[in-house]
């Protein structure tokens, strides 16, 4: 009996970012303008191919930070995120593309690069919402990046990414707001950040006036892993009905 022959399928694979920060009190993700096809002109997250066969997954993700964005920024929190890898994702073929969250403070105006025309930051809730539309499945891969990012600053420290590197605790307390989308007691944020033990640490006796009192200043602990964590509030009935009816 003759042996079937078998050959492995064809699979290109490309990286995606999914890169968040903090622009006026709102969390914001970088979307470039797609200068070729498929999707000419269409708002997409920066990425690409890989480059050739001997380049890591992750230093393809580094370099297309830079490629895409121009994006120069010293501390960058880089993750992977998730491989999407759905038949017809990409109409070029079978296209995997594996995933990555950055994170970075106030990070500069993008310049846009290689194969895009145009770049931007825009605020997360308007992909959440589908108010924009995005090339491919890309806003499948945002909303995944930005529910990542949420369910994150509960359990670690990842919201000192969204931080310089000294940062008041209302500055830390905004950035829960930012990423959870809801306001937080000032009172009870305070206290929970100072009993989850070498999450942020003095940053010395220098000191940043905030309008009235100076604001005493932090920096990143010890500690990646927050004990207890820090949860994030419930959405209150309103707000779900809310959102059901805009979706």
């Amino acid at each position: 009996m003759q042996a079937d022959t078998w050959s492995p399928i064809s699979v290109l694979l490309t990286v995606d970012l999914v890169i968040l920060t903090l622009r006026e009190g709102q969390l914001c993700v970088l979307l470039v303008e797609r200068g070729e096809e498929p999707f000419r002109g269409m708002l997409a997250l920066p990425g690409g191919f890989l480059n050739h066969n001997g380049e890591e997954i992750l230093d393809a993700a580094h370099r297309e930070l830079r490629e895409e964005t121009a994006l120069t920024a010293g501390r960058v929190h880089l993750e992977q995120l998730g491989t999407y890898g759905k038949s017809g994702r990409d109409p070029r073929g079978r296209v995997v593309s594996v995933a990555h969250l950055a994170i970075a403070p106030e990070l500069p105006d993008p310049v846009a690069g290689t194969d895009a025309t145009d770049a931007a930051w825009v605020p997360a809730e308007s992909i959440l919402s589908g108010e924009l539309e995005l090339a491919f499945d890309h806003r499948r891969i945002a909303a995944d990046g930005i529910e990542q990012a949420r369910t994150k600053l509960e359990y670690s420290a990842l919201a000192t990414a969204f931080c310089g590197e000294a940062f008041s605790i209302t500055e830390l307390q905004q950035v829960y707001e930012a990423v959870w989308g809801t306001e937080l007691d000032t009172r009870n944020f305070y206290r929970k950040v100072q009993a989850t033990k070498g999450f942020i640490v003095p940053a010395g006796s220098d000191r940043r006036a905030t309008g009235g009192r100076p604001a005493r200043l932090y920096r990143a602990g010890p500690k990646t892993v927050l004990f207890p964590p820090l949860i994030r509030p419930v959405p209150s009935t309103a707000e779900e009905t809310s959102r059901g009816e805009e979706e």
